[in-house]
């Protein structure tokens, strides 16, 4: 007997389960996102928890800070317990509501004013061909190791004005403590996370003590705003280091996956590679839709403060709720041929940034990133292609590469 494709869908959706991932899930989602999108918008798990996939639903709780709240202090108990993970994943910007959120958010962004990002283009510009220089100097290189991992963390590296000798743990520090975001842990994954929370809270309290001796100019150095704070308000010590690690990983992850993406999708969408070298002025609207294509955040969480409804089906106050980012970016509710990456697509108002008080405070920052990265590379290598096997991440929260083996001569 032949099973349509709309009953196999829906079978896909109803024993979908975000605890218990099926086998290639971190690879290739998109099948099972199609399936939630149009038979199960509102996907409800044995715990408890509710997914949300459609791109109306995602940006009406980003709106509503009200009935969605982004505090993770009862959410993430029993997942982290009392542990460095826990203090970390509950004081930093992205997992608060005002009045925390408003004032960290408000000290960060005088130092990521459009002034402050413009000035900052040319010494990226330097650090990219600096990267492509080294590279052409290789027969083989890792487009991860060797480009889209080393640009973020240099330029949240500059951002803090930490010494250059001192950057080598961040990437391991930021992988591990993110990695605790996934759905399910294990054990390993937990010490890991806490272990590196702790060092780079040492890390930074030595680096916050040294600046506070020597302070920088706060209108281009991070950490000094953060320790001035603004206008009477004072960040604890403890939410100081915590929303400094916070800022250098939010900076670091993304902003690899969007560029690895970027790079693995011209090469899979040909036709797109050659529009983009024919026109190298479309890199604006190119960097928009490889962050909706190819979301670096896939996943997000709230929790209901009230009674809410989707679709004719009432959720209950303090229920948790994934946002499939991931998913709400390729919904067909919002976009034409969603499953097709169209680098001249407009209008393009994704959700990789989020949306409401929680749009990413560091998205011009990330664009231009992207904009110089891709289109540098492009420029000075027309010609790259795989040299070996991609290797993804494995997690669902955060979709990149950890590996892009490639040649570029």
């Amino acid at each position: 007997m032949q099973i349509d494709a709309a009953t196999s869908d829906a079978a896909l959706a109803a024993r979908f389960d975000i605890n218990a991932l099926p086998q290639g899930f971190a690879n290739d989602p998109f099948p099972t996102y199609r399936a939630l999108l149009e038979h199960a918008p509102v996907k409800r798990f044995a715990d408890g928890s509710v997914m949300l996939s459609r791109y109306a639903d995602l940006d009406r709780v980003y709106r509503d800070t009200k009935a969605f709240s982004s505090d993770k202090k009862v959410e993430f108990l029993p997942k982290f317990g009392q542990t460095p993970l826990y203090e970390h994943h509950t004081t930093s910007l992205v997992f608060n509501d005002p009045p925390l959120h408003t004032r960290v958010r408000k000290i960060m962004m005088g130092a990521l004013t459009p002034r402050a990002i413009s000035a900052m283009e040319p010494g990226l510009i330097a650090l990219v061909d600096g990267l492509l220089n080294r590279m052409a100097r290789k027969d083989n290189v890792d487009l991860i190791e060797d480009f889209a991992a080393a640009i973020p963390i240099e330029v949240i590296g500059n951002l803090f004005v930490m010494p250059h000798e001192e950057r080598g743990p961040l990437r391991d520090w930021s992988l591990a403590i993110l990695g605790a975001l996934e759905p399910t842990l294990t054990p390993q994954q937990q010490e890991v996370g806490n272990r590196a929370v702790t060092d780079f809270k040492a890390y930074l309290a030595d680096l916050a003590a040294r600046r506070r001796k020597e302070p920088g100019d706060p209108a281009t150095d991070v950490l000094t705003r953060l320790i001035n704070g603004n206008e009477g308000e004072q960040l604890s010590d403890v939410e100081l280091l915590q929303n400094c690690i916070f800022i250098l990983n939010a900076g670091h992850e993304t902003t690899t996956n969007l560029i690895g993406n970027a790079l693995f999708e011209l090469l899979e969408w040909p036709d797109e590679r050659r529009r983009l070298e024919a026109d190298p002025g479309l890199i604006d609207t190119a960097v928009d839709e490889f962050l909706r294509f190819q979301s670096p955040n896939q996943l997000g969480n709230r929790m209901t403060t009230e009674p809410v409804e989707f679709h004719g089906e009432e959720i209950a106050a303090g229920t948790r709720i994934h946002l499939c980012i991931g998913a709400a970016n390729r919904d067909p509710r919002q976009y034409d041929e969603p499953d097709r990456l169209d680098l001249t697509r407009k209008p393009n108002r994704h959700l990789a940034f989020a949306q409401g008080p929680h749009l990413c405070a560091g998205f011009s920052l990330a664009r231009m990133e992207g904009r110089i990265a891709i289109s540098r590379f492009l420029q000075r290598f027309p010609n790259y292609r795989l040299a070996g096997t991609p290797q993804r991440t494995g997690r669902v929260r955060f979709r990149g590469f950890s590996h892009l083996p490639a040649q570029v001569g």
